[in-house]
């Protein structure tokens, strides 16, 4: 499938001991830590994209537990130097999600060497981008 002119970002959390943990991912091809990232696929929506990316980079299956946020970001064209996109995209949108995988054991791919389960402050710091860091708040203030 062609690259659709979207990004999605999912935030896998959990609670435990009724603390909230988050998810954070180290790529394994350039030194940053983000969440779950990647682009959708002609014919996906969002939510679509967004559960095919948790499965593929993450091993998490599509469950209940997903909540869209509210959260937007926007990337400019030239993050995809390779896009087929028509001339006329000049940034695409990044579209947030959360799923709560409880006691999930994640299965990493090839695209991040490691995960931590960080509390929000640790996560907060450790993220390399503002828009998972606006994402990461939206989150805490919606879990209470």
């Amino acid at each position: 499938m062609a690259r659709a002119p979207f990004n999605v970002l999912v935030l896998p959390h959990r609670a435990h001991d009724g603390v909230h943990e988050f998810a954070v991912f180290s790529r394994a091809d350039v030194e940053m830590w983000q969440f779950i990232a990647g682009g959708g696929e002609d014919g996906e929506d969002a939510a679509q994209a967004a559960r095919r990316e948790a499965f593929e980079e993450g091993g998490i299956e599509s469950r209940s537990g997903w909540i869209a946020l509210d959260s937007r970001a926007s990337i400019p064209r030239t993050a995809y130097p390779t896009a087929p996109w028509p001339e006329s995209v000049f940034v695409i949108p990044e579209f947030c999600f959360a799923v709560d995988i409880g006691d999930f054991d994640i299965r990493l791919s090839e695209e991040h060497e490691r995960f931590e389960w960080l509390l929000y402050e640790a996560a907060r710091e450790r993220l390399t981008w503002d828009s998972n860091r606006i994402a990461l708040w939206e989150l805490r203030e919606r879990l209470g």
